[in-house]
């Protein structure tokens, strides 16, 4: 089996290379590369280096993901995020291949304390959850042959993440502020490229399982929980902090005013996915401490 994995260089897409490489040849471009492009400015690219490929699945986990920074630059967002995706999906049609791609909890305004079904309407807040909609909605219309993974709260032990983030804030200041009223479950990319993995050979196995899953880390918490959290492990662990967990301050999102527009409401349900896969997804902690275990 022959697997093309766009955006191997991010978080997860990292995860991918080591969780797809025992499921056969793993082709994954870079930006530049001389035979196969992956620039995802231009879409054209991708659909030439699919046919150039021709594998037997495509993981797309490239994307605009500067949520902010997308309000000011929404052609390139759009462009990344939505055309992009539907230009691989109809290439991926065109040979036969099936198509995975990641979105987000950004589709849905986030209204309400119900986890988001599948089956819910969406209603996207930013310039981000607009396009990624757009996205999955163009590779469910080309491509039937696909699995979309919407997910959340997204972090990994390479490159920076709101864990590492309070770690240093909590090493330099004896008092941290932090949002209490958006809710959601970290999600590790490991665990993001671990389901996929699995996912994916059963859906070749048994093409009646393809459509578009929610995926995330069971339970629920707050930036604030998520970060009282962090630091009681990292106290735990022998971590000299300035902050302590009882230090850390619970503010509304309107403390911290931003370009895009946050969902409060970011919980996603995950039974179709369990129920599908005959999967048991374990809760955040157990995901999250792991991770600082590897960075403390």
């Amino acid at each position: 089996m022959k697997i093309l994995l766009f955006g191997q260089s991010g978080q997860v897409g990292w995860e991918l290379q080591r969780s797809l490489a025992p499921l056969g040849e793993l082709i994954a471009p870079e930006r530049g590369h001389r035979a196969l492009q992956a620039d995802f400015s231009h879409p054209e690219q991708l659909a030439e280096t699919v046919r150039q490929a021709r594998p037997d699945v495509i993981v797309n986990a490239a994307a605009h993901t500067a949520v902010d920074k997308a309000e000011s630059e929404p052609e390139l967002a759009h462009r990344v995020n939505a055309i992009a995706p539907g230009s691989i999906a109809k290439a991926a049609h065109e040979v036969g291949a099936l198509m995975v791609h990641f979105s987000t909890d950004y589709v849905f305004d986030g209204s309400g304390t119900r986890p988001w079904s599948e089956r819910d309407g969406t209603g996207p807040l930013s310039t981000y959850g607009r396009t990624k909609l757009e996205g999955e909605q163009r590779v469910a219309a080309i491509c039937a042959r696909h699995l979309i993974f919407r997910t959340s709260w997204v972090y990994a032990a390479r490159g920076g993440n709101f864990a590492k983030t309070m770690l240093r804030l909590a090493k330099e200041r004896e008092r941290l502020t932090v949002i209490d009223d958006q809710f959601g479950a970290p999600t590790g990319a490991e665990l993001l490229a671990d389901v996929t993995a699995h996912a994916l050979r059963a859906t070749l196995q048994d093409g009646t399982k393809a459509g578009l899953y929610h995926l995330a880390a069971a339970g629920e918490t707050t930036w604030h929980g998520y970060a009282r959290f962090v630091l009681e492990q990292a106290l735990a662990a022998g971590v000299e902090l300035k902050a302590s967990p009882a230090t850390v301050d619970a503010v509304p999102t309107s403390a911290f005013p931003t370009p895009a527009t946050r969902p409060h409401n970011s919980r996603l349900d995950t039974a179709a996915l369990r129920a599908a896969f005959g999967l048991t997804l374990p809760h955040w902690q157990s995901g999250v401490a792991r991770m600082l275990r590897e960075t403390l």
